[in-house]
């Protein structure tokens, strides 16, 4: 995938600039809690099959989309750094979004399926490795997304609404480096799975019934941040 390429590429570079450079003496710790902010990418990949209860086209797959935009946030944790280097830790973050895509029906002529992703948030765990001023890690824990779906038809335009807030599991990789003592900068690549949800659709077209669609979720990130880091 594009994103974790992307990650990869720059985690190398990262690397490379931690093991070329001497010009760092003391090897800061990783102990201590942070707060900072992150921008990056967004990619959200939808799979939808239709569940009305005597509607046409019943538990037919309608089709699928991927939505990408940007990202915005904030995030805070704390971490220990064990003798020898090992570090453990905790992080909430919260990130703006927007994300939006479409689709044409693969059952209906005339009918358009679209979803913006407007927010994600994680509360995740992570163990990690620290190199002198580089900390490698990896990271999971809960995730929940923010979504807008809604149909559209040449005819009557917007047909269908809905909102809901997908809740799932999140796993990570990152590099951050200790830019000073108390202040770092990090790029990270995350995984999403939403798994599939039943999403329940308000008519938005006087005469039409309410609407029921599974939805089929995961989503990609890659982002770069800083954090201020509160050292003991």
């Amino acid at each position: 995938m594009r994103e974790l390429m992307i990650a990869a590429g720059t985690l190398v570079a990262l690397w490379s600039s931690v093991v070329s450079s001497d010009a760092q003496d003391a090897s800061p710790t990783w102990t201590g809690c942070y707060a900072g902010g992150h921008v990056g990418g967004l990619w959200v990949d939808e799979g939808w099959v239709n569940r009305t209860p005597g509607g046409a086209h019943p538990n037919a797959y309608l089709g699928g989309h991927e939505s990408s935009g940007g990202l915005g946030g904030l995030q805070a944790g704390c971490d220990y750094q064990f003798t020898g280097g090992f570090v453990i830790g905790v992080q909430g973050d919260y990130s703006w979004a927007n994300a939006d895509g479409s689709h044409p029906s693969a059952k209906e002529t005339g009918v358009f399926y679209h979803s913006k992703a407007n927010s994600v948030a994680t509360v995740t765990g992570r163990v990690g490795y620290g190199w002198d001023r580089f900390l490698g890690y990896v990271k999971g824990g809960g995730a929940w997304q923010g979504d807008d779906n809604w149909a559209t038809t040449l005819i009557h335009g917007p047909a269908y609404t809905s909102h809901d807030t997908r809740a799932g599991w999140t796993v990570g990789v990152g590099g951050e480096y200790a830019l000073t003592d108390h202040l770092s900068a990090y790029v990270e690549y995350n995984h999403y799975d939403f798994g599939t949800s039943r999403i329940s659709f308000t008519p938005q077209v006087a005469g039409l019934p309410p609407a029921f669609v599974d939805i089929k979720e995961t989503t990609n990130s890659v982002r770069v941040g800083f954090n201020f880091r509160f050292n003991p």
